[in-house]
């Protein structure tokens, strides 16, 4: 269980709230990571632009990009 509670679309400002509509655009989702980084909206609009830049640049594919993120997390034991 979280310590600190993922925030929903209701309880964020309006920033915050364009960045969850992009997540639910490009993935259907707002990963829980960002809801939380939501309490510090400063925080949650740098998380984005790196992610986002991250994700959406360079010559690897998105998809692969995601799987290497799953890969690693499972090899360092990460159960989130």
């Amino acid at each position: 269980m979280a310590r600190i509670k993922p925030l929903t679309p209701q309880e964020v400002d309006q920033e915050s709230k364009d960045i969850f509509e992009a997540f639910l655009k490009q993935r259907g989702n707002v990963p829980n990571m960002f809801r939380t980084l939501a309490h510090r909206p400063e925080l949650l609009k740098t998380a984005f632009r790196h992610f986002t830049t991250v994700l959406n640049t360079g010559t690897v594919d998105i998809r692969l990009k995601e799987m290497v993120a799953v890969r690693v997390s499972q090899l360092n034991q990460c159960e989130y």
